[in-house]
């Protein structure tokens, strides 16, 4: 793998989420698979090791990393399970609207216990009929004197019914579209927050994805974030942040596939020799390792622009999220193909890499919105030159 200059802190944190990933992701993988059990036990495991804090400030009880940390972890945990691994990753992707936009005492409230590990955090956007679409969101929050009365449904939410908090996106003002929208903190146990159904996913399915269900559910004011008609900037910073994460989780998934089917390879024999001595998967393997270290290197930028507080990151985390998540479905796919017959069983690991695989090119913005946001970026700065 090339050499990207991490620091000593970095490869000492990296080498403690690859040892957590081998010795306690691994083993039970496949069982969590198979029966969507939510993985409470490595949840306990990753906080007490104190990863849940990678990205957080040291004052709040985290570590005092960035983006670039909590990539890193990702990347590790998502070769042994993408399902296991974004379990701790969507609890970042509910989190980061705190800290990005949470007040004083928000930040207090709430941070220390999602650094620790000992609370986890959902982020809530899509509907039935509001996906890529922000200004369709149909879920209200009505404001009545000292609070807000939330009513509405979202769907798809990961981490959803296991999750502490939420961070909700609902319209405050619809005649506004998109700018009509406002953010809110919404706690587990509220009265008129429910949850739906748990659905059966064709991949990631150690990882809750629920609906969430709002009828007349109070809010107290001080829950809104920023201030009113702020959630589509909310949501938008959020994923500026967050889509590199989605992008360490494609090319971790893509490590392990690659991993796996090398051993396969250079262990599996046909014509008396090891297929690892044909050109033709000599040549699937070279092409295969290089797209990925070239995802890797445009992820590792993506997460340090981030962090280093560069004014537009929007182009670089969706072309980071975006290459990344369409290298992973390719490598996995020719990894099956390389497996043969045996990568379409699911005796055989690497069926799950290849389902583990396509969420990434779907959920915080599908692939195709990924391309528009970039062009976008593109003409925009086109038009300031002239």
């Amino acid at each position: 793998m090339v050499d990207y200059l991490l620091t000593e802190e970095q490869q000492m944190l990296k080498e403690l989420a690859h040892q957590i990933a081998e010795e306690k992701i691994r083993p039970v993988a496949k069982e969590h698979d198979e029966t969507g059990e939510f993985p409470w036990d490595i949840m306990k495991i990753i906080a007490q090791s104190d990863l849940f804090g990678v990205y957080i400030d040291e004052k709040y009880g985290g570590t005092g990393g960035g983006v670039f940390e909590l990539a890193l972890v990702t990347e590790e945990l998502s070769r042994a399970c993408g399902g296991i691994a974004v379990c701790f990753a969507a609890s970042a992707l509910g989190t980061y609207p705190i800290l990005l936009f949470g007040n004083d005492k928000q930040k207090d409230k709430y941070l220390p216990d999602l650094a620790s590990g000992k609370k986890l955090a959902a982020f809530a956007v899509t509907e039935p009929n509001a996906g890529s679409d922000a200004s369709a969101i149909e879920t209200k929050a009505e404001k009545k004197a000292d609070h807000y009365v939330l009513n509405g449904r979202k769907q798809w939410i990961t981490n959803g019914g296991e999750a502490e908090t939420y961070v909700v996106i609902a319209m405050t003002n619809r005649s506004k579209g998109a700018r009509g929208a406002s953010a809110f903190i919404v706690e587990k146990g509220t009265p008129g927050f429910e949850f739906g159904k748990k659905e059966d996913k064709l991949g990631i399915r150690a990882s809750a994805t629920r609906e969430l269900l709002f009828n007349d559910c109070k809010i107290p004011q001080e829950n809104i974030l920023s201030r009113e008609g702020m959630g589509f900037i909310v949501a938008m910073k959020t994923f500026d942040c967050s889509r590199s994460g989605v992008a360490a989780q494609a090319i971790g998934i893509a490590q392990g596939a690659l991993e796996l089917t090398l051993e396969y390879a250079h262990q599996r024999h046909q014509f008396g020799k090891p297929i690892t001595s044909f050109q033709g998967i000599q040549f699937m393997l070279a092409d295969m390792a290089t797209e990925l270290e070239a995802a890797r290197a445009l992820v590792y930028s993506a997460c340090r622009m981030v962090d280093s507080g560069a004014k537009n990151v929007a182009r670089a985390s969706a072309m980071a999220k975006m290459y990344a998540s369409d290298v992973a479905m390719k490598v996995t796919t020719d990894c099956i193909q390389i497996f043969g017959g045996y990568g379409y069983m699911k005796e055989y690991p690497i069926e799950k890499y290849f389902r583990d695989a396509k969420i990434t090119q779907i959920y915080e913005g599908t692939n195709q919105i990924m391309r528009g946001v970039i062009a976008a970026n593109l003409v925009k700065e086109l038009a300031k030159k002239k």
